[in-house]
Order: structure tokens, then C-alpha cells, then sequence
């Protein structure tokens, strides 16, 4: 028997066609290059969006054409967001912190043939031009200073449009969006997005136990529309009306602040390492920043430590840690307080408050142990996370499907090694290629970074498994302190004793300035390895 329901097309059309509809006064909020502050509606979004559609249809731009982009988070960002995938083409972020040579390498891979770029990006384009095959190049000039001939400007090509913009009759199944991984350990690969599960993606976004945005919300995504697409949030927040701010160039934590305060921003998203310098100015300038009642910091990239929650529930800001990847669209889980542990103590709950959460609805997960065995949620049985579900990617875009990436009966494997406790919440303990083994026994150097960064003293803390000749790998705990502040080797294993046991507790300790990382801001622990190689252990 078959239903009598509609077989409706999930699309994003429908998403800009309810911001026309539904929310057109809604507001957007970006800053430019020289830090001023501009505005438009959420209708300026669907007007110039379907300018930006028919233009791309008329410049030659096909079905299932990759149009690149290489932009800050403003406008024009949010409007080949949704031009781009209306006209039936796809959208392809370019990581602008990527090496030119890889960039080079994913435009050419997706075969990239238009790409729109910000004008204070042109330098980073120069770089990998002679690399690449664009078509088209358009510009957009944030700056107001004149386009170069050869590249076309972004206001001239959407006055192209005549005004008579169709939309083609999509297939949900149909490619809107890629996004490459980052490429950490060997060429970064493609993920291709479908409209069905770009809009399922911002339904679990939006629920009640996960971000839970309405059109009441000021969102402000401080990650990168290259990131995994800010996170769905630019989607999400047309779907449901809500404010959208965006802080173009400017990432530092004082223009955040700054943001978060005048725009009374309730939602924003972001890495740790944002967040950690966000912090530590509320810290050192008191009642200079105050915060949105309620703000909710959605916080994804790596694990959060604890001092990191409490600091900021001290000016009444909920940390949601959220768990993802680009393979996944990217959401997995977000770390709310069920029913169930929010009736445990105040410590008990900031204890799960760290964990990554409950997976997604439609997310289904296991942990597979290293002998191939699915792990008991015992809160105490490690193993790899596997998942599968409506947004998860089965495959990359042109690379031959392999084993070590997705499992035999169609399951990916994250890389990422895990605990899974009776409440159903996920702790990631490591990286599959960053858990330390030691004389035989699992070391989460996740664990010891937020515990270390735990200390008073610390701004941040990275934790790498280095060779040893009796225990074939111990921890090397590398930390950065904060300014002005000290703390010495023998404190800091005296601090960790208090939680670890003694077998656990780093042998090392290295102070440096700065941690490296990778282009989406997580600490780049193979270029800590490769700095520390060397490094002797005390006898």
C-alpha cells in the first residue's frame, strides 16, 4: 500500500522563496574591509540572489556547473549561497587558508569554471591563477577601488539580469554544494552536498535540543562560510528568519566582541581557539562586552575543556559543543543536558556539559573496537565512530572508494575514537592517528589538553604522542600560557596528578608561543610532531 502523501521535492529554493514570503524584513548585518557596518533585508538577499542566479544561467553557466567561490562571510557570500544551487549549479567554498597550491589543486580537481572573489583576495588569487582553468572571474569589490580588466565586477554582471529569473525543476537528490576536507593528511578530498540533505541538515539544526533557532534569533557565524558551509547556518537561519550576522575579515576576538554585544547576537559558532581568545578579553576588560541574555556558542573543530564552559557561564553564555565533520554536512551531536542529567549535580552535569553530546536524530552511530567489534555504550569501551544517515557523504567526489574511509556494509568511518556512555552521550577521546599508546595502554591526549588547559595559567595546551625506548610512545604536553603568566613543568605534574594517574601524567612539557594549525583552526599536531622529533626524554 502506498501513502497519499505528496512526493515534494526537498530544495533550497523553497528555503529563499520562505525568506521572500515569510521574512523579508528579516536583517543582515556584515562588516567590511575598513570595519564599517552595513545592512540589507532578508528580501535584498532573495532579490539579488535571483539577479545572481539569471546572470550565471545567461553567462553560460550549466546544470550541475561548479561555481567557485573565494570570500569572506558578508552579502554577496550569502547570495551565491543560494543563487548558485537555485539555478541548478554548485556551490564550491575555496578555503582561502589553504596553500595556493592546494587551492589550485581542489579548483581544478572539482573543475571549478567560474570563481567570485572578494578584491582583497585578488593577492591569494594571484598566487594559483596560472594553475587554474576559471572561465569567468568576477570581483567584488569591498573596497570600492576599480576591478582589473580581464575580471568582471559583481555589481555590473547582476545588472546583466533582465528580471525574468525561472527556477528549473530540481531533483532532490541533485548536487547544490562542495566542500573539500582539509586535506591533513594527504590531498583533501571532495564531499558533493544534495539539496535533500542540505535541507534535512538544517532541520536538525534548527530542533529544540540542538541549536534550537527561530526567527527570534541574531546569529553570527564566526566560522567560515569555506568551513563545512559555516555549519549550515546560513541555510538554517533563511529557513527559519533569523538575524544573520556576519563579521567579514575581521576574526579577531575584540571586533567578535563588538559584534556579539551591538547586535545582540543569541546564536554564534565557532572553533575553541576563538572562543578561548573571546574569553580571555571578557576576563581582562569586565563589563566592557556585555553579552545577549541566553547566548548560546555553538563550538565545534575539537573538544572543549571545561574551564572553557564554566568561564563562560560566568557571563551567561551556554557553550553547546557541537561533533562533526565535512563528511557529515557537517553535524553529528550537540551537547544539551537531557531530561536525565540535568537533574544530576551542578559538577555531574558540566562533566557531560563536556562531552560532545547526543548524536543527531537520523545519525546513526556505533563504535567499532580495534579487533572489528561494535563497543558497549559502557562510558568506558573505546572505539572508532562510524556513521550513516541522510546527510552523510557515501563517497568522495572522484576518488576511488576505499576501505579505510567507509566500511563494507556502507558505514563512514570518522577516524575519531570514542566512548559512548547509558545517556547515549559521545566523549571523543582522539584522533585514531593521535591517541598515545603506552606500554600498551590508550592515553587520550584530548583529555590531558583540557585538563591542562584547565590551569589558571594556560591559554592553550596541545598533547602529541612522541617515541620512547621503553614504553614505545609517551605524552609531550606543548603549551602556550597566558600573557604575563607562568607556570612551571613540576606545577603543571602536580596539577594533572590530581586527575590522571601517575602512568598518564606527560613526561614532557615544551612552552612556545604560538600552536600551529590547520586551515580550520585545529591544532596541526603533525607539524608539532615533526617540530618535536628530536625531542630527549629525562632520565
Amino acid at each position: 500500500m502506498q501513502s497519499t502523501i505528496m512526493n515534494y521535492p526537498l530544495t533550497i529554493p523553497t528555503i529563499l522563496e520562505r525568506m521572500h514570503q515569510i521574512f523579508p524584513r528579516a536583517e543582515m548585518v556584515w562588516r567590511m574591509p575598513d570595519k564599517s557596518v552595513r545592512r540589507c533585508t532578508h528580501d535584498d538577499i532573495y532579490r539579488r540572489a535571483r539577479q545572481l542566479a539569471e546572470a550565471l544561467q545567461q553567462s553560460g553557466v550549466k546544470r550541475g556547473d561548479r561555481v567557485a567561490t573565494l570570500m569572506w562571510n558578508h552579502n554577496v557570500h550569502i547570495e551565491a549561497y543560494f543563487a548558485v544551487p537555485v539555478m541548478g549549479a554548485v556551490l564550491h567554498t575555496l578555503n582561502l587558508r589553504l596553500s595556493p597550491d592546494d587551492i589550485a589543486f581542489i579548483a581544478n580537481h572539482a573543475e571549478d569554471r567560474v570563481l567570485i572573489v572578494d578584491d582583497v583576495l585578488l593577492p591569494l588569487y594571484e598566487k594559483f591563477k596560472a594553475m587554474t582553468k576559471f572561465e569567468r572571474v568576477i570581483v567584488v569589490s569591498l573596497t570600492g577601488a576599480p576591478v582589473a580588466k580581464g575580471y568582471d565586477e559583481y555589481e555590473a554582471f547582476l545588472k546583466t539580469a533582465k528580471g525574468n529569473f525561472t527556477y528549473p525543476q530540481l531533483d532532490e537528490n541533485e548536487a547544490c554544494g562542495m566542500c573539500y576536507t582539509s586535506g591533513t593528511t594527504g590531498r583533501p578530498k571532495g564531499v558533493v552536498y544534495s539539496h535533500r540533505s542540505t535541507v534535512l541538515h538544517s532541520f536538525a539544526i534548527a530542533m529544540p535540543d540542538s541549536i534550537s533557532l527561530s526567527c527570534r534569533d541574531s546569529v553570527l557565524p564566526v566560522v567560515p562560510m569555506f568551513h563545512a558551509n559555516a555549519w549550515g547556518l546560513p541555510y538554517v537561519c533563511g529557513m527559519v528568519g533569523a538575524k544573520l550576522v556576519m563579521p567579514g575579515p575581521h576574526l579577531d576576538a575584540e571586533s567578535v566582541l563588538d559584534l556579539l554585544r551591538d547586535e545582540e547576537v543569541t546564536v554564534a559558532g565557532g572553533v575553541p581557539t576563538v572562543w578561548l581568545s573571546i574569553l580571555l578579553n571578557l576576563e581582562q576588560h569586565p563589563g566592557r562586552w556585555p553579552l545577549a541574555k541566553g547566548l548560546r556558542m555553538l563550538v565545534g573543530g575539537s573538544a572543549v575543556p571545561e574551564s572553557m564552559i564554566r568561564g563562560f557561564d560566568k557571563f551567561g553564555a551556554e557553550i553547546l559543543q557541537g561533533w562533526g565533520m565535512t563528511e557529515m554536512s557537517p553535524l553529528g551531536s550537540v551537547g544539551r543536558l537531557t531530561a536525565e542529567t540535568a537533574k544530576l549535580s551542578v559538577d555531574e552535569q558540566y562533566k557531560f556539559r563536556g562531552k560532545q553530546g547526543v548524536v543527531s536524530p537520523f545519525v546513526e552511530i556505533r563504535l567499532k573496537d580495534e579487533e572489528g567489534n561494535i563497543a558497549p555504550w559502557d562510558g568506558e569501551s573505546m572505539g572508532e565512530i562510524q556513521v550513516r544517515g541522510p546527510w552523510i557523504t557515501n563517497s568522495y567526489y572522484n576518488v576511488e572508494r576505499a576501505e579505510d574511509k567507509f566500511t563494507a556494509d556502507g558505514w563512514l568511518r570518522t577516524g575519531d575514537v570514542a566512548t559512548m556512555d547509558q545517556y547515549g552521550y559521545i566523549k571523543i577521546m582522539d584522533r585514531t592517528k593521535d591517541v598515545i599508546k603506552s606500554g600498551g595502554e590508550w592515553i587520550s591526549s584530548v583529555d590531558l589538553e583540557n585538563a591542562i588547559m584547565g590551569h589558571p595559567a594556560v591559554l592553550e595546551a596541545a598533547v602529541i604522542a612522541l617515541p620512547h625506548p621503553k614504553w614505545q610512545e609517551r605524552p609531550l604536553a606543548v603549551v602556550v600560557t597566558k600573557p604575563n603568566a607562568k607556570v612551571s613543568e613540576e606545577e603543571l605534574k602536580v596539577f594533572l596528578a590530581e586527575r590522571f594517574a601517575k602512568w598518564m601524567v606527560p613526561d614532557g612539557y615544551a612552552f612556545i608561543d604560538a600552536i600551529p594549525r590547520t586551515s580550520t583552526g585545529k591544532f596541526l599536531k603533525t607539524r608539532l610532531r615533526e617540530d618535536f622529533k628530536d625531542w630527549k626524554w629525562a632520565q
